[in-house]
């Protein structure tokens, strides 16, 4: 018996809707990594994207446990010296909700080339509507709190 491998070729890509809204942020996260990189699927191969899209809405209506949202710090660079800015979890939800779901799923891709393909398939919305109704993209129901 052969091993199967998938190629890019041979992948069947689908589109999903998840609604964030009440959903714990990591949980969720973890769950559409999962679905981006394909490992949902029985033809799961590490080197290909096997992957479907992803379309998350109401991503304002997240939420964080415990303390988060004043503790937890998001990092940037600005390039120059002395360019570090820093911004609590809680002001950059209430400012750019998008950003902090998109950060916290692309720090479960892989960090090469492969992933950034992966990060590519994902769709972030605040609000509850999406302008992807022509792939007919299926309601997906999480078991996450």
């Amino acid at each position: 018996m052969k091993s199967f491998m998938a190629n890019p070729a041979t992948v069947e890509r689908k589109w999903y809707v998840i609604d964030a809204e009440g959903k714990t942020l990591g949980r969720l996260a973890a769950e559409a990594a999962k679905i981006l990189r394909g490992k949902n699927k029985p033809i799961f191969t590490p080197h290909v994207d096997t992957g479907d899209h992803v379309i998350i809405v109401n991503a304002a209506k997240i939420s964080l446990t415990g303390n988060k949202l004043v503790q937890k710090t998001y990092f940037r660079h600005s390039g120059y010296p002395g360019g570090t800015t820093f911004i609590t979890a809680g002001k950059m939800l209430a400012e750019r909700p998008e950003r902090v779901v998109e950060l916290a799923i692309k720090g479960m891709l892989p960090k090469n080339r492969l992933g950034r393909q992966m990060f590519r398939k994902l769709k972030v919305y605040r609000g509850p509507n999406h302008p992807h109704e022509a792939q007919k993209p299926e309601t997906l129901e999480l078991n996450v709190r």
